[in-house]
């Protein structure tokens, strides 16, 4: 655990200190799209923060590859070597995208290319679980088709997502953290050494995403653009598709008892890949969504509109924080949720938990003009908006924003003014004529 917490830190460490300079050249660069009519941000933003990502990814599999327990992989294995090679490819095709633009068809041929190169070197599905069968091994054809397919609407998902600030970042290390404690499960629980690198590709997406959560979060100063969006989506694909390349479910079955045990352990991992990813549930359905609602107007799949999700949560009237708060917390609900549920999968509590977290949900999500008050023990922790004293001070304001005078103010007004006032009358001219004759 503690290289894996080493390896999260030095990814994230390095993604935060390269974005600054990234910045900086995307300016320089030009890398600053025009507003467009779909967007939410109101200025020009530099994108190209894929660059950044990029740098902590390679910097996480150079240190990793030096430490002593999780380096061994990397001689054992060569999926680390193929997810970074499908990385470097996707990453070039968005920082051209990012850049000069790309059509949408080359975009899916490279996505499906960088796929195909992750296949080629072993980084594919072998086996899938199957209720009540047990664990079925895939054809050469149907596994290099499958593994294809999720990497590529795994990628989209992500890039379709990624519309408000901290919003792709932020779904995307909850995702990756569902995916790390379940894949160190199997690791450190089962004893299962092909799960090793999925873990590890899980805390380097982690690093990725905390290391740039800060400069993208509202108002973002930097955006990821589709080098950022989609390299993190091929992180996604990779963990998961490891888990199920490398991890026999046949060997896991002498631990917890029987095939059927074994099938129902694995199934909420395994699921993401025939919905696929219920870990990133909220983006698939997004992309199903805008699929279906642009193919039914006689448009592109690919045609940008601002008919998604978050879109929708901001014309309900939820503020641009709220929104992408609303969608972290149905994102972790579903993710944890799937998680929990293969632990202990029993358990009422775990089951009830879920319920009133649901039905919370649903509250907020329905009362978009509703702002929570923080305690007062807590208001140094929260923004000022959900601060008593600040919302008391807003209460005083009027209409024209300035804020209306307290009672003090307006005796020391009224008292200014009664001396101003006599001085002003016939008496107070007098005075003034004498004083200039004097």
């Amino acid at each position: 655990m503690r290289e894996y917490l080493l390896t999260l830190c030095i990814t994230a460490a390095v993604t935060y200190l390269l974005t600054g300079p990234v910045r900086k050249f995307a300016i320089a660069a030009g890398a600053m799209p025009e507003i467009r009519a779909r967007d939410v941000h109101r200025e020009p933003t530099p994108r190209l923060g894929g660059i950044a990502m990029f740098g902590g990814l390679c910097a996480g599999l150079l240190v990793a590859s030096q430490l002593t327990n999780v380096g061994k992989m990397f001689t054992l294995s060569d999926e680390p070597r193929a997810l970074l090679a499908g990385a470097g490819i996707i990453w070039i095709l968005g920082v051209l995208d990012d850049k000069w633009g790309v059509d949408a068809l080359i975009k899916l041929g490279g996505q499906m290319v960088a796929a195909a190169v992750m296949v080629l070197q072993g980084l594919q599905i072998l086996y899938l679980p199957v209720p009540f069968v047990g664990g079925v091994s895939l054809s050469p054809g149907v596994s290099t088709l499958l593994t294809v397919a999720v990497v590529v609407v795994t990628i989209n998902a992500v890039n379709f997502v990624d519309g408000l600030d901290g919003l792709a970042s932020g779904m995307v290390c909850i995702a990756a953290l569902a995916f790390f404690m379940y894949a160190y499960r199997l690791w450190y629980g089962y004893g299962m050494e092909t799960a090793a690198s999925a873990t590890l590709f899980s805390a380097i997406l982690i690093g990725m995403c905390v290391g740039f959560l800060p400069h993208n979060l509202h108002p973002a100063r930097i955006f990821m653009g589709d080098s950022g969006s989609m390299l993190i989506g091929l992180m996604l694909a990779g963990a998961a598709v490891s888990i199920t390349g490398q991890v026999d479910p046949d060997a896991i079955t002498p631990l917890t008892g029987s095939e059927r045990n074994t099938v129902h352990a694995m199934v909420p991992v395994y699921i993401p890949l025939l919905l696929p990813l219920t870990v990133i549930a909220i983006p698939a359905a997004d992309l199903v969504l805008a699929i279906v609602r642009r193919t039914w107007k006689g448009q592109s799949p690919f045609a940008a509109d601002r008919g998604h999700l978050h879109h929708r949560l901001l014309e309900v009237g939820h503020s641009h924080s709220r929104a992408v708060l609303i969608m972290y917390f149905w994102s972790a609900l579903i993710a944890f949720g799937a998680v929990a549920v293969s632990v202990q999968s029993n358990s009422l509590l775990i089951m009830l938990a879920i319920v009133v977290l649901s039905a919370a949900g649903l509250v907020v999500l329905l009362l978009p003009r509703f702002k929570p008050r923080a305690p007062r023990w807590a208001e140094a922790f929260v923004p000022p908006r959900y601060r008593r004293r600040a919302r008391a001070a807003g209460a005083g304001t009027e209409p024209g924003g300035d804020r209306a005078p307290t009672a003090e103010e307006a005796a020391r007004g009224a008292n200014g003014a009664h001396a101003l006032g006599a001085g002003t009358g016939p008496a107070g001219a007098r005075e003034e004529r004498e004083a200039r004759v004097g």
